[in-house]
């Protein structure tokens, strides 16, 4: 998800919304004047309550209020958000279903040999939404509030830290690995299905560390009795 906060324009969207799947042969202009005409799915690769929900029900309520029709959102998590792109693939093609894709989608164009869909082939850009940056969360049992710190006592403590990950292969996995390959850490990860569920196990404690989406991390960042950010 890229881009700034600028809104934009109705008709801009008009002529985009070709939805996650590439137009048919009609006039972009007609197909303007009558979009949308019924409800609007938007396809989310990843369970709810994670970032990627939480900018796709953002994005639906502002799109429903200036287009006059629901955006759904429909959450179709499995795979690294793979089942839920396959399903926007297989859509009609007529701008009614659309995908919210996320950085796991040019990841798993690596991580994957063998899919069902050609991503760069079957998916096509409607409009960039905004930038959304990653963030390091660590519970406070962990005596550490800089980064140096963090490095220091996990180095310390080889393979007593547990990190957190949304799921193999997602931003928050690759983030970690980058991260003690880059700082020569030992940490345990921990994957969950979703990144929902390592959040609430990370403020329980179970898991010490993950590196999480921004809009995912303002709950928890904000109980500061529970977890913190480090810059």
């Amino acid at each position: 998800m890229k881009g700034g906060s600028k809104k934009l324009p109705r008709r801009n969207f008009l002529h985009l919304a070709a939805g996650a799947a590439a137009l048919p042969g009609v006039a972009r202009v007609a197909f303007a004047q009558a979009y949308p005409a019924r409800p609007v799915r938007i396809v989310v690769g990843f369970p709810a309550g994670g970032g990627v929900d939480i900018v796709a029900r953002l994005m639906g309520q502002w799109l429903s209020e200036r287009l006059g029709q629901p955006f759904v959102i429909e959450t179709r998590p499995g795979a690294n958000s793979n089942i839920g792109t396959e399903a926007v693939v297989r859509a009609t093609a007529d701008g009614y279903t659309l995908l919210l894709v996320h950085a796991s989608n040019a990841i798993n164009t690596t991580l994957y040999e063998k899919l069902n869909f050609n991503f760069i082939r079957d998916i096509a850009p409607v409009a960039s939404i905004m930038v959304v940056p990653n963030v390091m969360v660590v519970h406070p049992s962990v005596p550490a509030k800089t980064v140096p710190e963090f490095i220091a006592y996990t180095k310390a403590n080889p393979g007593k830290i547990n990190l957190a990950s949304g799921g193999i292969g997602g931003p928050s996995h690759v983030a970690g690995e980058l991260f003690k390959i880059m700082t020569g850490t030992d940490m345990l990860l921990v994957s969950y299905r979703g990144m929902a569920p390592a959040v609430t196990d990370l403020l329980g404690g179970q898991v010490q560390v993950m590196f999480n989406s921004l809009p995912a991390s303002i709950e928890a960042s904000s109980q500061s009795d529970l977890a913190h950010n480090i810059p």
